[in-house]
């Protein structure tokens, strides 16, 4: 329920803080008095845009408070966004003249949207132009599913829908490449025919390159290698000999004199290694042998490993991994995308949709049966006697994101009318009272403690203004209503009464709200009726209304609830 709303420096009102209680409250004054002006301050508060044409004149910004009774359901959402939660809540907007716009949810900063999610759960605002909204498709569509209660099951639908055409959108895409890949696919088994036969494998490259060079040079090689072991064990000049020699010389001088011993030793040393690398260039020259076969070979594998790397680009130790890479594009490529099993995906997921749109569906149809009677009951008190209302349901030829079917509100004004859609009524005072018949009827069905009517009585009078009344009346015993109406019959069936009236000070025009005793309300009636406010009968007559007001609405009120959805 809304507490209290309090404005500040907005439009025509310098500073003005009101208390609501619950039950029905009517806002009313003269033409112009700015009624309508405390309902586009609310629903600022509430999310709506604003710029700083809001503002008054000469004011560096502009505030707009509302203070409501915290739901319960609204308790989850406010730890989420990470918002105090208490039993008040505090949604407060503020305009500077420069066009900057803050928001605040319990003195934390917010931003629009998180206004309009938290307004959202608190208020439903009935404007008179309701029915323009209603006109569209996707307006009366959503009325309908609010009404049924089918708000997870939309989004069921939605998202089945979205699933679907991602299946969908695969299978087709699969498809279309299948060709593409194929000739690819094709294309790379030929280039991979001689890679595959010659089998490049990593760091074979630079061992070919070193075998090669060796066989190549192979007489050159045991030529030095011959050379290598005579010199090291030749039996006259070998220096294998010539060491044994010098170390035999060092042993007799080491006899004289003993000083002499370590170098005879370093020379045994010398002697014993030399005689080691006798043996092993010995070993090399027995292995070392002329292999023309094997060189060939060779040659033959390092041309074909060069043309390769030419014909692909590439360096020629690069030639193992590019083949590589190669094999594994193909293995892609005929793998490719199964289209059997895509197919299956896409079929289980056009069932899933279907079954979800025959689910909302059928809800649907029961929620429009029941709307339609709903609205219909309230059409001839609101004086169209023999009119109709119906909920046409309009299957679409494929399921879309919203369902099988779109949503079409139809009217006919009298009796032998033709049902028309609600866009075609001509009639201002026809479409007012529609538009109020599906808001009494669907606001018993909506969530939230406060509903606020803004003149949707607007072209309407005499007997038809005490059912509007009794309508209102009726909705307030379940919850809070606020309306602004300019029916006297409106106003007196409310609990509480605010006037709004101008002031002139310093120069300047100023909107201001007071809240009516009963004498003054008594007053106030009396003005709306188009009366002397001060003479006795029209005071007389306001009485009379005042007093016979507060059990008219108990049989509107009943035939609400009756239209109120099971569950």
């Amino acid at each position: 329920m809304l507490r209290r709303l309090h404005i500040r420096q907005f439009v025509v009102v310098d500073e003005l803080e009101l208390d609501f209680g619950p039950g029905f409250t009517v806002l009313t004054g003269e033409t112009g008095a700015g009624k309508s002006i405390l309902v586009d301050a609310l629903k600022l508060a509430l999310g709506e845009r604003g710029d700083a044409s809001v503002l008054l004149p000469g004011a560096a910004r502009s505030e707009i408070s509302a203070e409501f009774d915290t739901p319960a359901s609204l308790l989850p959402w406010l730890q989420e966004q990470g918002f105090e939660a208490a039993d008040s809540l505090l949604l407060r907007r503020v305009i500077e003249a420069g066009g900057r716009s803050r928001g605040f949810v319990n003195g934390s900063p917010a931003t629009l949207a998180q206004l309009r999610e938290a307004g959202d759960a608190l208020v439903d605002i009935h404007g008179q132009h309701a029915w323009q909204s209603l006109a569209r498709a996707d307006s009366a569509r959503q009325l309908l599913d609010a009404y049924a209660g089918a708000a997870s099951q939309a989004e069921a639908c939605a998202q089945a829908w979205r699933d679907w055409r991602d299946a969908d959108s695969r299978l087709r895409q699969a498809s279309d490449d299948a060709g593409r890949s194929e000739r690819e696919a094709q294309a790379l088994q030929l280039e991979l025919g001689e890679l595959d036969r010659l089998a490049p494998r990593d760091g074979e490259w630079d061992a070919l390159n070193a075998e090669h060079r060796r066989l190549a040079h192979a007489a050159e090689l045991i030529e030095h290698l011959q050379a290598a072991a005579a010199w090291l064990d030749d039996d006259d000049a070998g220096a294998v000999r010539l060491l044994a020699r010098a170390q035999q010389a060092l042993q007799a001088a080491a006899a004289i004199d003993p000083q002499l011993q370590a170098l005879q030793e370093q020379m045994e040393a010398a002697r014993a290694l030399g005689a080691d690398l006798g043996h092993e260039v010995a070993a090399r020259l027995r292995q070392a042998d002329v292999d023309p076969q094997r060189l060939a070979e060779l040659d033959a594998r390092l041309s074909a490993w060069l043309a390769q790397a030419r014909r692909h680009r590439v360096a020629a130790e690069a030639l193992p991994a590019h083949w590589q890479s190669l094999r594994q594009r193909l293995q892609r490529l005929e793998q490719g995308a199964d289209l059997r099993q895509l197919g299956e995906r896409e079929r289980a997921a056009a069932q899933r949709l279907r079954d979800a749109a025959a689910q909302l569906s059928a809800l649907r149809a029961q929620a429009a049966a029941r709307l339609a009677q709903g609205v219909r009951g309230l059409l001839g008190e609101l004086g169209m006697a023999g009119g109709d209302f119906e909920v046409a349901l309009r299957e679409h030829a494929h399921i879309q994101s919203s369902g099988a079917e779109s949503v079409e509100l139809l009217v006919a004004g009298h009796a032998g009318a033709e049902l028309r859609p609600l866009a075609r009524v001509a009639s201002g005072g026809e479409l007012s009272r529609i538009a109020l018949a599906l808001a009494a009827t669907t606001a018993a069905q909506q969530p939230v403690a406060t509903l606020i009517f803004d003149e949707v009585d607007a072209g309407i009078g005499g007997a038809v203004a005490h059912t509007v009344a009794r309508l209102l009346a009726g909705l307030g015993r379940d919850r809070q209503v606020l309306a602004v109406t300019h029916l006297a019959q409106v106003a007196a069936g409310a609990s509480q009464h605010l006037r709004v009236d101008k002031a002139s000070r310093q120069g300047m025009t100023f909107s201001r709200v007071a809240e009516l005793d009963q004498a003054a309300r008594e007053a106030e009636v009396a003005r709306m009726l188009g009366g002397d406010a001060a003479s006795a009968v029209a005071l007389a007559h306001a009485r009379e209304m005042l007093a016979g007001a507060a059990g008219a609405a108990a049989p509107a009120a009943q035939r609400a609830r009756r239209a109120r959805p099971a569950g």
